[in-house]
């Protein structure tokens, strides 16, 4: 059983539900985003952006890999810095847009 923490993007609410249960389903301990700032247009503050990052560094840390959520390959900066930070810690890294999830498009 490992332990993966989803990155990517907020707008991408869906894929990241999609992963989740995809990731569940065989058999791994999942951790993702509290709430999707982007797709849910809650605003949050400089400071909690930062709390959000260091948070997420955390979550990596506490993981055997991460699971990007790329669709269509679009990875922003802050998803770039997670997934630097995951190979710094030798962490395997898996991309959703080269896996076939059940809704995948």
């Amino acid at each position: 059983m490992k332990v993966i923490t989803l990155c990517g993007s907020t707008k991408f609410k869906e894929q990241f539900r999609e992963a989740e249960a995809f990731l569940t389903l065989e058999g791994n301990i999942v951790i993702s985003l509290g709430f999707f700032e982007k797709s849910e247009g809650i605003k949050i503050t400089h400071e909690q952006e930062k709390l959000f990052k260091d948070m997420h560094f955390r979550k990596i840390d506490m993981s055997d890999e991460i699971f990007v959520i790329d669709l269509n390959g679009y990875k922003g900066e802050s998803t770039k810095n997670e997934i630097e930070y995951a190979k710094s810690k030798g962490k395997d890294i898996r991309y959703y847009s080269k896996h076939k999830l059940p809704n995948n498009k």
